[in-house]
């Protein structure tokens, strides 16, 4: 079994049965407060949640995140995941494919994937990293595997740097991603992996030619955590401590991106359909979920099924109940009040709100 194969089997293991939350710090979503309308002035069934991505048209502003892939005991999971992302029209990022690079198994069950999501907009997935190493035919081929929408660049510098199998090389993966996005046939989206995009590296990014930013802020799964119980040194899990809520909060990161007149992902710390609707208030065009998805395929595939469908009449629920017909219409000084740290962070940083143009 190779290292990679072990590593990806570890973190799967880990984030289902270990606490990896943020110990203190939270996405800071809770200082985003939607404003009750008593008065909608609609029907419920008249909010329409569709929102064009990636040329295409989509009911909802759902996205699996990335999070596993490769191995035969995490295609089990993926393939569900992409299974439900089939039924119900909402993107699906992969997990990284620097397996596949390895491993002729681990290449076979990417390309399984189209075959169960055939019309489903699936992203691929390589870290910065490799991205320095691979030759544009080598990144094709990644996307070529699973016949891909785009393509995912995740950034771990923290996750990299505390792996104890890690490689933190981050020099010169600007160039790398620029050269990329002029390479390759399909868009390139860069995200992070739980600590979030400031807006001076959104703005590198979107110069690079970057398509759009799934920011994956902080308050969610903390990989640092998953990094402290691999580690069997006692030097490696102190540093994993104290790093454990090392991040940009969800939030805060938002609003940086869009700061930098990106097209936002929500991620890190999603949960449920209220805080997709808070995201796309702040700045983000759509609301992407990891665990909670891997969680519920653990499960099975009705439980993946009554998730999106909870997350889906939240959707709903939160536009109605906002007065707002069409996602976008939450984007409202008359909707939202932020407050509190997320309200001095903007101020500090002096960022843009999306309802300050309004």
């Amino acid at each position: 079994m190779t290292t990679t194969k072990v590593r990806k089997i570890e973190h799967l293991e880990i984030t289902l049965y270990k606490n990896v939350k943020f110990r203190e710090k939270t996405t800071w979503l809770e200082y985003v407060h939607l404003i009750h309308c008593s008065l909608p002035e609609m029907n419920l069934e008249d909010v329409d949640t569709s929102i064009n991505f990636l040329n295409r048209r989509i009911k909802y502003p759902i996205m699996i995140n990335s999070m596993t892939g490769g191995p035969k005991e995490t295609f089990i999971v993926n393939k569900m995941l992409a299974q439900a992302a089939e039924e119900y029209g909402i993107p699906m990022g992969v997990g990284s494919q620097r397996i596949a690079l390895e491993s002729k198994l681990a290449r076979n069950n990417f390309r399984r994937l189209r075959k169960v999501a055939p019309s489903t907009i699936l992203i691929s997935n390589i870290g910065a990293v490799e991205a320095t190493k691979l030759s544009p035919s080598e990144v094709r081929e990644l996307v070529e595997m699973i016949d891909a929408d785009a393509l995912f660049i995740h950034l771990n510098p923290l996750h990299e740097a505390l792996q104890w199998d890690g490689k933190p090389y981050y020099r010169n993966v600007v160039s790398a991603i620029s050269k990329i996005c002029d390479t390759i046939d399909v868009p390139v989206i860069v995200k992070e992996t739980g600590c979030g995009i400031s807006r001076e590296v959104a703005s590198m990014l979107i110069d690079a030619g970057v398509y759009a930013i799934s920011v994956d802020g902080s308050g969610g799964t903390s990989w640092a955590a998953v990094e402290y119980y691999r580690a069997t040194d006692e030097a490696l899990k102190s540093l994993c401590r104290a790093f454990w809520d090392w991040g940009i909060p969800t939030a805060a990161s938002i609003i940086e991106a869009y700061s930098a007149n990106a097209k936002v992902i929500a991620a890190g710390g999603i949960t449920n359909g209220i805080d997709i609707v808070k995201a796309v208030s702040i700045g983000a065009i759509m609301g992407s979920i990891a665990r909670p998805f891997v969680k519920q395929a653990w499960k099975g595939m009705k439980y993946i099924r009554e998730y999106i469908e909870s997350l889906i009449r939240e959707i709903k629920l939160t536009l109605f109940l906002t007065g707002s017909r069409k996602l976008l219409d939450v984007r409202s000084r008359n909707k939202v009040v932020i407050y509190g740290p997320l309200k001095e962070w903007v101020e500090y940083r002096g960022l843009k709100l999306p309802f300050a143009e309004t």
